[in-house]
């Protein structure tokens, strides 16, 4: 008969690492985006200004990487706001209150920063507040039919 081999050391499984970035770091990426886009700063120039990639700063828009005080404090200096602004209507609980979109944020920001996403909101806003609240119920209802299968 063998002797049997005692294990006095087995390792644990490692825990796992919750990958899902967290909703204070999506609501103030998504503050900068919306500073940066209402600047009429392109990823590229705000980059540039704060000595990162383009790259770089869509992962923090994109919430991917979090952001340090350091960079927000450079982001606010750049693009001429108080670091305060980036966290305006967050809420209390860390929680997003924003209705879900079907789309992910980076593709909504892509879309407002582009120029056809500029002209869009920039001759939105030129339209009386009536005319562009019938504006957008067309387009939620155009949006309804588009999803209803045929």
């Amino acid at each position: 008969m063998k002797p049997k081999r005692s294990r006095p050391f087995r390792a644990a499984p490692k825990p796992k690492i919750k990958r899902d970035p967290h909703p204070a770091d999506i609501h103030v990426g998504r503050q900068i985006a919306t500073v940066r886009v209402l600047s009429d700063v392109s990823q590229a120039q705000l980059a540039r200004s704060i000595g990162v990639s383009f790259q770089q700063l869509q992962k923090y828009e994109n919430a991917r990487n979090r952001i340090s005080a350091s960079m927000i404090y450079e982001i606010g200096k750049s693009l001429g706001v108080p670091v305060s602004r980036f966290f305006e209507g967050l809420p209390e609980d860390g929680e997003s209150r924003s209705e879900p979109s079907p789309l992910p944020p980076d593709e909504r920001i892509g879309f407002i920063a582009s120029s056809e996403g500029r002209r869009l909101i920039l001759r939105s806003m030129q339209l009386p507040p009536r005319v562009r609240a019938k504006l957008s119920a067309l387009i939620a209802a155009i949006g309804e039919e588009l999803t209803v299968p045929q």
